[in-house]
């Protein structure tokens, strides 16, 4: 089998944000049957109906980036007992217009860091509410909330406590497994559009036929 692409969206728009040295440590425990990409939205303006007959450059690049992906992986901070507003904001892009929401039947997970004990915790259930909405399946265990202390991930990505490293490779193992078991119910997104243009083909095929 093919690996599944994940597309990985960190919360934080700050280049030097906690939850972005977290993201690289995850990237680099990712079992290999995982293919992660992250997917930005930094530049998305605020989401509005007045959009939806026409996307904006880089909110269709941000619907085209969501589309590639097989599942996802978002790592947020926490601000204000909630997530971010610019995450919000690009779900509120990936769920327009109507008919279109880029994480229906796509398995998702959830996590995040801060320096406060609770980890994100209130900031995940935020966001697993969304996400519900959006009709995303959710991996909801193992959770994980994690407390961020000087030092305990670098830049790269590279985890100081061994504890530490072992929960988040095992976060990552249990993503892939979940992943694997949302596909054995649902049709993979490639394989099903594949049935979907098998379809169309014979749908023409039948009207040319009956005009024919």
């Amino acid at each position: 089998m093919t690996p599944f692409k994940v597309g990985y969206l960190i919360g934080s728009l700050a280049k030097a944000s906690i939850n972005r040295k977290l993201a690289r440590a995850l990237v680099n425990f990712a079992p290999d049957e995982l293919d992660m990409t992250e997917i930005s939205f930094g530049d998305l303006p605020l989401y509005s109906y007045d959009y939806d007959h026409d996307f904006p450059r880089a909110a269709r690049t941000f619907k085209e980036a969501l589309s590639a992906a097989e599942a996802f992986l978002f790592i947020t901070p926490e601000y204000n007992r909630s997530i971010p507003g610019g995450l919000k904001n690009a779900i509120d892009w990936a769920s327009r217009p109507y008919g279109k929401n880029s994480f229906a039947r796509k398995p998702s997970a959830v996590i995040g860091t801060s320096p406060g004990k609770i980890g994100t915790a209130i900031a995940q259930q935020s966001l697993r509410s969304v996400l519900s909405f959006c009709n995303s399946p959710q991996m909801n265990s193992p959770e994980a909330y994690i407390q961020f202390t000087p030092g305990l991930i670098t830049d790269e990505g590279e985890v100081s406590d061994d504890s530490t490293a072992d929960f988040l490779r095992n976060f990552m193992t249990e993503f892939q497994a979940y992943i694997s078991r949302v596909y054995t119910v649902l049709p993979r997104p490639a394989e099903d559009h594949r049935a979907r243009s098998a379809m169309t083909q014979q749908e023409d095929q039948s009207i040319k036929e009956l005009v024919s």
